[in-house]
């Protein structure tokens, strides 16, 4: 299994935060991954952020997101997250990551 994948053994069961390269945030609980940290996901949903009004939560249930395209994964504190009012929470939706190649030193 790759060290990513062994980073993710103790989230499994868990509910995670998954933001993806090209700056979506899915929430869900980790169903399992596989040695290319491909990861499954139930009971999942993408909060879309707007400054000008709160956050949107799209349904999307079963989910699989290809271990290429993730960004960060971050375990969610699911009694703060309860607490939160996301139809009053304003934010700049976020943007793609951009992955450069490495650093040249000459």
């Amino acid at each position: 299994m790759a060290s990513g994948g062994l980073a993710l053994e103790p989230l499994v069961d868990q509910v995670i935060s998954v933001i993806t390269n090209d700056g979506r945030n899915i929430v869900g609980t980790l169903r399992g991954f596989d040695q290319a940290t491909n990861i499954i996901r139930d009971e999942s949903h993408e909060r879309v952020y707007s400054r000008k009004e709160g956050v949107q939560q799209l349904v999307l249930g079963l989910y699989i997101i290809r271990g290429d395209n993730i960004s960060v994964v971050g375990e969610v504190d699911e009694e703060l997250d309860s607490r939160l009012d996301m139809s009053k929470l304003r934010a700049h939706p976020l943007k793609p990551v951009i992955h450069l190649g490495p650093l040249r030193r000459d």
